[in-house]
């Protein structure tokens, strides 16, 4: 298990899931290190289908664990341009490396100002220490 940690690189959404911009275009998302180790093994991740939209702050897709199903929530808006698949035969990638292999979908961003509403690691962590 990697040790907790937030890049600062990444923008972070108050339901614990990240987004690294690419441009101002496009994002990868994924899940922070605290909701991997709050889920514990993830056993099973359910990734929406290419092409379909995602809203800011809604649920896009589910990942489980040997503790319980969480919802995956969207921490900007786009179209799906790419999931994970390698997560469909190794879902503790998520576990191992939330921030590289462990990623979950690719989307091409349709409001990209909405980054502006995310955290930042800094905040982020703060939002973490205050409970």
């Amino acid at each position: 298990m990697s040790e907790a940690n937030y890049p600062d690189d990444l923008l972070y959404h108050d339901q614990h899931d990240w987004a690294r911009l690419d441009g101002d275009e496009h994002a990868v998302f994924g899940i922070t290190w605290y909701a991997q180790d709050s889920l514990g093994e993830v056993v099973f991740y359910d990734p929406p289908e290419v092409g379909s939209a995602v809203d800011k702050d809604s649920t896009y897709a589910e990942v489980e664990s040997v503790k319980a199903v969480s919802d995956v929530i969207a921490p900007l808006s786009g179209e799906i341009v790419e999931v994970n698949d390698a997560l469909a035969d190794a879902p503790e990638k998520v576990n191992e490396d939330p921030y590289g292999d462990g990623w979950l979908i690719k989307v091409k961003l349709s409001a990209a100002g909405e980054a502006e509403a995310l955290l930042s690691a800094e905040e982020y962590r703060k939002l973490l220490e205050n409970g």
